[in-house]
This record gives C-alpha cells, sequence and structure tokens, in this order.
C-alpha cells in the first residue's frame, strides 16, 4: 500500500458477486461483472427513480421567485 491504492482487503465488495473489487475494473471484480451490471441496464433491471411527489412543486415555486435573470421586470 504503498503507491496510496487501496488493497484488495481494503476495496468495498463487487456489487455483483461480492468479491473483492479489483482496481482495474473499479467497483468491479472483473470485466465479467462490470459487463453483467452493464447488461442488466440495458435490460432495464435497474432504473433512476421518478422525482418524488411535490417536487415539481417546489423546481415551480423557486422558478417564482424572481431570480430568473432572463425574466423581464
Amino acid at each position: 500500500m504503498t503507491d496510496g491504492e487501496p488493497s484488495a482487503q481494503d476495496a468495498a465488495p463487487c456489487p455483483i458477486c461480492s468479491r473483492p473489487a479489483d482496481t482495474a475494473t473499479t467497483p468491479f471484480c472483473s470485466k465479467r461483472c462490470r459487463m453483467v451490471d452493464l447488461g442488466r441496464w440495458f435490460t432495464e433491471s435497474y432504473v433512476v427513480s421518478s422525482p418524488m411527489p411535490g417536487a415539481a412543486d417546489e423546481a415551480k415555486d423557486e422558478g417564482a421567485s424572481g431570480d430568473d435573470p432572463e425574466t423581464p421586470r
């Protein structure tokens, strides 16, 4: 650990198979696990959640504060 790189024991486990992550394929342990994760995104097994209810209302309220430089005065 003299080069500043975390050791395999210090690394978080691979999110696919839970083995120690490899620095070359971080956060995964191998190229295979990296591709499995990518495939899950492509097949929409993973999704980014939609905004919480009320978040759109808060955004509208922030825009109505009069601080918008493009709003004519």
